[in-house]
Parts: structure tokens; sequence; C-alpha cells
């Protein structure tokens, strides 16, 4: 049996992942140059600039790309054809779902302005909204969306949950999308963690904004390019809706860009995954693909080229 070829994108993950089986490498390999070997059977890519450096895959024979991300929108433009891609469900979901709770307190506790006012020497009280006893409406219900789910249930919050289609799930009704217009009047928070791309894109649009109620708070940690952006400006501009995001459409959010500033509005730098729960999560991820290609059996989380 041949050797199985492995490539990490860092010193560090090699030393995370720890022993392996028998007849496999390890191989350190940033992708900032071309391939140190001609076959892998299984290739990391770095973590934040993945979709910059795939095309160094082209003409390598490479039995695996497994990402370090959960989403992967935009990654089937840039991937060589015939590869197969995982992504990294089951690292980040904990992490990210811990800053959509953090941004939804700081937003309603008024921590951000708390913040300022530290820096300001400034002793500023005020009566501020709960999270106990709100409305909260997650749309998303996947890995994120129950993680945040699990966070939100020793808060004493309303829960719906909403997903592309209707069902029950571990004890918990899931709406349809279909039935966001009788559902968001009543929603004083919205927590998105739905996916990118195209059949998402701008589902949070002036339509779903003016269905909310005034004061309502929307809380992103999916992706930017599920909110209209110009539209989100519109409404916090004249005060009708509060926003804490972690991401943003354009990203990075450019200097001068209307968001920023906008009273109501909380920004955090897409960190949701960039946390200490990453290094290990990410480590056993690869580590129990690693055996599973060393065993013979399928990689698991794989999302594209299947």
């Amino acid at each position: 049996m041949r050797n199985l070829v492995v490539s990490v994108p860092t010193e560090q993950l090699a030393a995370d992942i720890g022993a392996t089986p028998d007849g496999v490498e390890v191989v350190v390999w940033p992708m900032d140059a071309a391939a140190p070997r001609e076959r892998f059977d299984m290739v990391v890519p770095p973590y934040m600039t993945m979709t910059r450096v795939l095309a160094r895959l082209e003409g390598v024979e490479v039995g695996l790309v497994q990402g370090q991300s959960i989403g992967y929108d935009g990654v089937a433009d840039v991937l060589p054809d015939g590869l197969l891609f995982a992504n990294a469900a089951s690292v980040h979901e904990t992490s990210t779902a811990e800053l959509a709770v953090a941004l939804a307190l700081a937003a309603q506790r008024h921590i951000d302005a708390f913040a300022v006012d530290t820096a300001a020497g400034r002793w500023s009280p005020v009566f501020a909204e709960s999270l106990a006893d709100r409305r909260v409406l997650l749309l998303g219900y996947g890995g994120v969306g129950k993680a945040v789910a699990a966070r939100l249930s020793g808060f004493e919050v309303q829960l719906t949950a909403v997903a592309s289609r209707a069902r029950e799930e571990d004890g918990m009704p899931v709406h349809g999308v279909d039935e966001l217009p009788a559902l968001l009047p009543q929603a004083e928070i919205v927590i998105v963690s739905l996916p990118g791309g195209e059949s998402t894109r701008g589902i949070v649009d002036d339509a779903f904004l003016s269905a909310l109620p005034d004061g309502a708070l929307i809380v992103n940690v999916g992706r930017g390019t599920l909110i209209d952006t110009d539209a989100l400006v519109d409404h916090a501009r004249r005060g009708r809706i509060r926003a804490a995001l972690d991401v943003t459409d354009p990203e990075p959010l450019p200097e001068g860009h209307p968001l920023w500033g906008l009273p109501g509005v909380l920004i955090s730098p897409h960190v949701g995954g960039a946390s200490t729960a990453m290094r290990p999560r990410i480590a056993r991820l690869v580590r129990t693909q690693i055996e599973r290609l060393a065993a013979g059996e399928p990689p698991i989380n794989v999302v594209l080229g299947a």
C-alpha cells in the first residue's frame, strides 16, 4: 500500500494533528508557491486566504481539499475541476454561536457604548433592553443555528426557528422561509446564520426589514451578502432597525462606508470562528479525515464534487 501524503498550511496545525497512522506523511505547504509534490491525498488550504490560492492545485493530483471554514460559497468558482471539497462543519459552530449571543447582549445592554464611556472616563447609566423575554427569530437552523439555540436556552427568550423548509427537529418546530411574512412582525431580535450563495443573497432586504417592529435588532453571523446593505443603512439611519454584524457586504468594510458610526450599529470584523476553540477542533477534523483515508473510508463533510 502506498503512503498517504497530506499537506497542511502551518507547522502549528501539523503539530496539533499529532500522531497519524503508519504510512501517512504530513507536509507543510502554505500554498504561497507551487506545490512541492505532484500528488496529495488531502490538501488543507490556509484559513482566510483559501479562495485566493486554490488555483495552485491546477495540475496537481489531489484526493480531497479540506477547507477550514463552514461556508464554501464561491469555492466552486475557483476549485479546479474534478476535485472533492469538504467544509469544516463541527469546527466553528460553538465559537460563532458564542459571538452571536455576545453581539445580541452587547447591543441590548449597550456594552459597546459603555466601552466608549470607559475610554472617555464617563459614567453614563442607561435603562436597557433585556435579552430575557425577547422574541428571538433564528434565521437558519443548521449547525450554527442549533448552537445559538442551545446557548439561548438559559436566557428565557421566546425562540422561533426558520430554515429553508418546515420540519420538526429534536423537538424544535422549524418554520419554512415562506412563513417569514407572518413571523417577522413579532420578532424583536433576528439572528441570521444562513449560508451564503445566490439562493440566500439579499434575503434580508427592505421588505424584510420593513416587516420588523420599530427598534428590532438584526444579528448577522452568516454571510454579509445575506443582508441588502443599502436597505440596512436606510433603516438604521432612520432609527428603525438596529444591527450587530460580524459579517458585512462589502467585506472588509472599507473606510468611510456609511455603516461605520451609525447609531445602533455594532460591527465585529468577521471573527465568529476566530477563537481558541478553532485549533483543537480543526486538528481533530483533519486527523479524522486522515484516519478515514488511511482506512479506505470515504471522507466526511464533502460538499462539492461528490
